[in-house]
This record gives C-alpha cells, sequence and structure tokens, in this order.
C-alpha cells in the first residue's frame, strides 16, 4: 500500500503528509487525553488546585511545540504544493500532480487498511459508476487504487539484485520478478547477459501478449535489441519522451538515419512517416543480426506517444485511444509480445496494457473488471499503474470508447456515409446525424474553470457571456505596469492536427478591446489572422473594424497600416504592417477575411472553405508556424467549424482517415461551443466530400 505524496524539496526524499503529520497527531492526543484528565481531576479535588494547575500548564506547554510543528509542516506542504502547480504548464487543468519519479521511485507504505474487493462492472453502469466514484475528488477511485495488492507476495528478483544486474536497472526498487522475467539468451563468457529489466505480461486472452520494459539505458540499449530480436517482436510501445523536466527518461535507441549497431543487432532506418497528430509519432525500423549477414532482416514498427504530460495524465483519452488503435492496426498477428515502455515501465506502461486489456473485455463480457486485472498483472510485474490518476485515466478511457466507439471513417467509404445520413426517403439515418451532434451538446461545459473570464473586471470584455475561455488553455497577454487583470482576452489555444497551441480561437474585438486584440497577435507571434464574419450582420454588430480602410491607424502602443487590399472569389486578402512602440518594430500580418458565410446557415458549397484554408496554410509555411488567430463574432461556431475543418483535411491528407466527432468533440474540450450547431457540423461532412471530389486521385493529396 502506497500514498500519494509531494517533494518538499527538489532533491529531498518525497513524505507523505499522513505519514508526517500522524506522529504528532498521536502524541497531540496523548497531551490532550492529559489536558482533559488534570481538568476532570482538579474540578473533583478543589484541596489540589494548585498542584493540578501545575500539571496542565507544564502540559500546556508541551502541547505548544506540538502544534508549532504541525503547522510548519502543514504550511511547508502547502508551500510547495502551490509551487509546483504554478509551475506546471498553463493548460493542465486540473492541478493534479503525478509523482514525479527519481533515480529511485519512491514507494511509502500506507497506514494499514483494510483490502476490498471490486466486482466487474457491467457496460451499462459504467457511466455511472465512474461518475460516483469522480465525486469528492475521486475519492473512491483513491479507495479503489489503494486496495489494489502492491505485487506478488511470492514473487522474487533474485536475478535482478544480482550485483552483475544492479546497473542495468534504471531504478533500483522497480525490479522483473524471477517467474515473469524475459530471458535472453546467455552469451558465452559474458556472465548474467541473460538479465534485462522487462517482464511478460499477460492480455485478457492472450498470455504473454506485452512485455513491459523499462526505458533502455545507454548501457542496455544492445540488450534492449537482442531481446526484440529473440522475441520476435514487431511493435513497440514508446510512453514517454527521452527528456522530461530536463531528466533522461530513457535513452535513444534507435538512429535518427542511416544505420547504427548495438551488439550484434544492426538497426536502420526503412521507414519515416512522420506525425499523424500531436499526440504519437509513427515510425517503422529495420533491424538484422550484422555479425554474419545471413540474418533475414525483419521489420519492427516504433510507436512513440509523445503527449503524455509531465505531470498528470493526457487531458483527453481520445489521442491514446487512437493510439491504442493504430498498434493494434500495425502489429502483425504472428508476431511476438508488443514491447511496451516508460521510462520505469510500470506507470504509463501499466495503464496502456489495462485499456487495452478491458476493451477485449468489453467486447467478450459486457464488462470491465480493472480492479481483478490489476491485481493479477501485478502478479507478473509489480506497481502497474503507479498513480490513483491513471487508474482513474484507465476508467475515463473506456467510458470514452463505450459512449462513443469508434467512428472513425476511411476516405474511400465517406460518400456511402454520406448517402446515408443524406438520404430523404431514409429519415431515421438523418436521425442519426442529429443524435451523434446531440451527444456533443450534451457535454458539460465546464464552468468551474472559467473563473478568470467571469471576474467582473474581465466580464465586459466578453462579447458572448456563454463563450468564456477555459482557464487552462487561455491566452494569456503580459500585464500591464500598475494595472490589474489587464492578462485577460476572451481566446483560447486550440490544438491543430500536427501542432499543439496552432491555433487562437477568439471573438471578434469589441471597440474596447482592440488594443488587446492586437497586443496578442504582437505577443504571440502571429502572422496569419481569418476572420469569418462581416462587421455587421442582420442590422447587428459583429466585430469592431480593427484595421484601416486606407493609411493607417493607431490602438493603444500598436499602429496598423493596409500595405495590400486584393479580392479573391470568397474572401479578401489584406496585407497589414503592424508596428510597435516608439522603437518601430514591425511585423507583417496577413488578414483573410472570408464572406462567403450568409447571415443565416452555412456556405452554399465547401469550395471556398478550401480555398481560404489552402491560402492560410501557404502563408503559415512561409512565415513560420506561429499561431493562427481565427475569429467569427463570438468566438465558437464558425470559428470551430474552419479550425475543425483545417484538423479533418490535414488528417485527410496524412492518413486518408477523418473523423469529424471526434475532431468537434476535441474543440469542445478546449472552448465551449465549438461548431455551434447542426447544420455546421453537417457541413464538415460535406467539405470533405467536396474535398474528395475535386482531388478524386488519392495519390494527388495523401
Amino acid at each position: 500500500m502506497y500514498e500519494r505524496c509531494l517533494s518538499l524539496s527538489p532533491n529531498s526524499t518525497r513524505l507523505s503528509i499522513k505519514s508526517l503529520i500522524m506522529p504528532w497527531l498521536d502524541w497531540l492526543q496523548y497531551l490532550t487525553e492529559m489536558l482533559s484528565a488534570g481538568a476532570t481531576k482538579c474540578g473533583r479535588s478543589g484541596s489540589s488546585g494548585s498542584v493540578r494547575g501545575c500539571d496542565v500548564r507544564i502540559l500546556s506547554h508541551m502541547l505548544s511545540p506540538c502544534l508549532n510543528a504541525m503547522f510548519f509542516i502543514s504550511f511547508r506542504l502547502k508551500n510547495q504544493r502551490k509551487a509546483v502547480i504554478t509551475a506546471v504548464d498553463k493548460k493542465v487543468p486540473n492541478g493534479i500532480l503525478e509523482e514525479q519519479e527519481q533515480q529511485s521511485v519512491v514507494l511509502l507504505p500506507r497506514s494499514p487498511s483494510t483490502c476490498k474487493t471490486y466486482l466487474p462492472i457491467p457496460v451499462d453502469n459504467l457511466e455511472e459508476e465512474y461518475r460516483i466514484r469522480s465525486a469528492d475528488d475521486g475519492k473512491l477511485f483513491r479507495e479503489e487504487y489503494n486496495s489494489l495488492p502492491g505485487g506478488s507476495t511470492q514473487g522474487t528478483c533474485e536475478e535482478a539484485n544480482k550485483e552483475e544486474n544492479k546497473e542495468k536497472n534504471r531504478y533500483p526498487n522497480i525490479l522483473p520478478y524471477d517467474h515473469s522475467r524475459v530471458i535472453l539468451k546467455q552469451m558465452d563468457g559474458v556472465p548474467c547477459s541473460d538479465y534485462i529489466n522487462a517482464s511478460y505480461i499477460d492480455g485478457y486472452t492472450d498470455k504473454n501478449k506485452f512485455i513491459a520494459a523499462q526505458g533502455p539505458k545507454q548501457d542496455t540499449a544492445a540488450d534492449f535489441w537482442r531481446m526484440i530480436w529473440e522475441q520476435k517482436s514487431a511493435t513497440i510501445v514508446m510512453l514517454t519522451n527521452l527528456k522530461e523536466r530536463k531528466e533522461d527518461k530513457c535513452y535513444q535507441y534507435w538512429p535518427d538515419q542511416g544505420c547504427w549497431t548495438y551488439g550484434n543487432i544492426r538497426v536502420a532506418v526503412e521507414d519515416f512517416t512522420g506525425i499523424f497528430s500531436v499526440n504519437f509519432v509513427f515510425v517503422a525500423y529495420q533491424h538484422c543480426q550484422a555479425s554474419d549477414g545471413t540474418k533475414t532482416p525483419r521489420l519492427v514498427t516504433q510507436l512513440h506517444f509523445t503527449s503524455w504530460p509531465d505531470f498528470g495524465v493526457p487531458f483527453s483519452p481520445i489521442g491514446m485511444l487512437k493510439f491504442l488503435k493504430k498498434v493494434k492496426q500495425v502489429n502483425p498477428s504472428f508476431s511476438g509480445p508488443i514491447v511496451v515502455h516508460c521510462s520505469a515501465g510500470v506507470g504509463r506502461t501499466g495503464t496502456f496494457i489495462v485499456i487495452d486489456g478491458m476493451i477485449d473485455m468489453m467486447y467478450a463480457e459486457k464488462k470491465v473488471d480493472v480492479f481483478g486485472f490489476v491485481s493479477r498483472i501485478r502478479e507478473q510485474r509489480s506497481q502497474l499503474i503507479q498513480t490513483d490518476l491513471q487508474y482513474s485515466f484507465v476508467y475515463q478511457a473506456l467510458l470514452e470508447y463505450f459512449l462513443y466507439g469508434d467512428t472513425e471513417l476511411d476516405v474511400s467509404s465517406l460518400e456511402g456515409h454520406l448517402d446515408k445520413l443524406h438520404n430523404t426517403s431514409a429519415p431515421l439515418d438523418r436521425v442519426g446525424l442529429e443524435e451523434e451532434f446531440k451527444k456533443l451538446t450534451n457535454m458539460r461545459i465546464m464552468k468551474e474553470n472559467m473563473r478568470m473570464g467571469n471576474l467582473p473586471a474581465n466580464m465586459k470584455k466578453n462579447r458572448v457571456l456563454q463563450i468564456i475561455p477555459y482557464d487552462f488553455n487561455r491566452v494569456i497577454l503580459s500585464m500591464k505596469r500598475g494595472q490589474e487583470f489587464t492578462d485577460y482576452i476572451n481566446a483560447s489555444f486550440i490544438d491543430g492536427y500536427r501542432q499543439k497551441d496552432y491555433f487562437i480561437a477568439t471573438q471578434g474585438p469589441l471597440a474596447h478591446t482592440v488594443d488587446d486584440f492586437w497586443r496578442m497577435v504582437w505577443e504571440w507571434k502571429c502572422h496569419s489572422i481569418v476572420m469569418l464574419t462581416e462587421l455587421q450582420e442582420r442590422d447587428q454588430d459583429k466585430c469592431f473594424q480593427y484595421w484601416p480602410t486606407e493609411d493607417s491607424v493607431t490602438y493603444g502602443d500598436f499602429t496598423v497600416e493596409m500595405k495590400g487590399d486584393t479580392l479573391c472569389d470568397t474572401f479578401s486578402l489584406r496585407d497589414l504592417l503592424l508596428t510597435f512602440g516608439s522603437e518601430k518594430q514591425t511585423r507583417l500580418v496577413r488578414h483573410f477575411h472570408f464572406h462567403g458565410w450568409p447571415e443565416i446557415g452555412i456556405p452554399a458549397e465547401g469550395k471556398g472553405m478550401i480555398d481560404i484554408i489552402a491560402a492560410v496554410q501557404k502563408q503559415q509555411q512561409q512565415s513560420g508556424n506561429h499561431p493562427i488567430v481565427v475569429h467569427c463574432s463570438a468566438g465558437a461556431g464558425r470559428t470551430g467549424t474552419f479550425i475543425a475543418l483545417s484538423n479533418i483535411l490535414e488528417r485527410v491528407k496524412a492518413e486518408g482517415l477523418l473523423d469529424v466527432f471526434q475532431t468537434v468533440k476535441s474543440l469542445r474540450m478546449q472552448r465551449p461551443h465549438m461548431v455551434q450547431t447542426v447544420e455546421q457540423y453537417d457541413f464538415c461532412y460535406r467539405v470533405v466530400q467536396d474535398f474528395v471530389d475535386i482531388f478524386s486521385d488519392y495519390a494527388n493529396f495523401k
């Protein structure tokens, strides 16, 4: 049993709050009882009052340092937690910290507690069970996680603890059991060369489906590739980055290009297919034995999940589920175990393996048994799933999969899918589209994460009070000297297909926020602005004109000069020179003003949207991939549609796949009401079909 804990200093041993305070609580309880007893006796025997009063004063003096010590510990821990949370990236949504990995993964014993057994959950009850467990800051998740066995009661680690093998372990207390460790072939004249810190792990039904391994060290990379070769593994799943928080997490065991040799294994880059999304990289490697050159080369695929944050777990399980699907697709059925590693080979590694196993169980039995499955695989490698946050993330991923399933489409099946959606003789199919969109509108808006936008000083800066940026990904401006709350603007960072924070979704500037708008463009080095509304529509102001019709205009510290205005088929292209302050620093900003969106409804056809997206992408390639500012009036409906289409079309070009539902769902998790109507949602499908029709030869746009 182990306690979640925080570090008191970067280099100190981490101690749990409970383990620090419990001794003082026991001492406090004893003193309190003594005081109470003294007071009682004094009341009963007035003749002894002076003596009893002396006893009470002595006990009071003893009580004072006890309380001071408890206060100091509490204050120190509180400040430390505050400091750590402050250091976390601004988009960590919940401020809950994952335990930092050290050179030794510190696992402190918990207070004795009765272990409970948790029964499998029918999938129909999964949503309710998740809601119950999540209440009270995940209290029941913590209780369930704390009831797990730490590992095998019979397991031994004699091989791992041999003197010759100790240096091969990245962390001295994360070791494979003798009964489940991967045994390499003994090398002639090299004692203990059969050892590697890796364990066989069962899947839901498949024995030894996985190998859970630590991230290779420089002196174990050759052993790692030897294991890949001997076990006939065809897929490597990497769940850590090489460095995190400036700490080495894994040695780079593959060549950037060309061919490297590890021991007697030659590893050559066969193909690098590039980044599929901001979540993972797909790389293919070919390796063969180099000692005699007679071995037939084998293809090994590495999939690298790059967006697990330094603290906590991914904000959404969508990326992990897509990643898992890709792993299943590329792993040949005839191959050996899938090798999964993070740094220690237990936390993220265990999380991935459990999600895989429970999805298989969901299909087979219509229920999930997370507690039972984790308990079983911990018999093969201790501490798989390292924190209660990772444990609850497993449930979150399973619920996501159960509620929404696999909504991904291949481009080749899009036309048939759209025929069903738009077949007027089959109205139930149309209802299917509306039901799909209804699932999006039922998503909970996280009002508790809109604190800054709801401050009285900032309310007047919001055009629509229902559309306020979340605190965890809002665009933060530099604070004006001596002026509070000047770091706020109604704008949100939004992830692109290939790059995090690729877009800034914002409202149309108000007359009193134009200065903030141009400050944002300047401070975040934006070179592209996409405008999707007219200044007025249906006699209502939708956006303040923040650029000059001719010559130049000044807003606060910024001067905007018109350098060119060109009318294209469906949009105006303006070149604006932005000058900052007395130093006359300048930047060229290109303004794309789309005119093809009618006051009511959606554009009549998708070509205009395809054209403006292509023009913006070309500008980005020329000016550097700094954030693209996108706005309509409120910064949600049309803005969300444009960003959704940009991401969808990028994926179609890269992979030949699309997932309109999950793309829009992801946007709504980053800013409320993105893609606001079912018509806009349907428009996303139609534009993709228009795109495919324009480039009907798939090879032209892959």
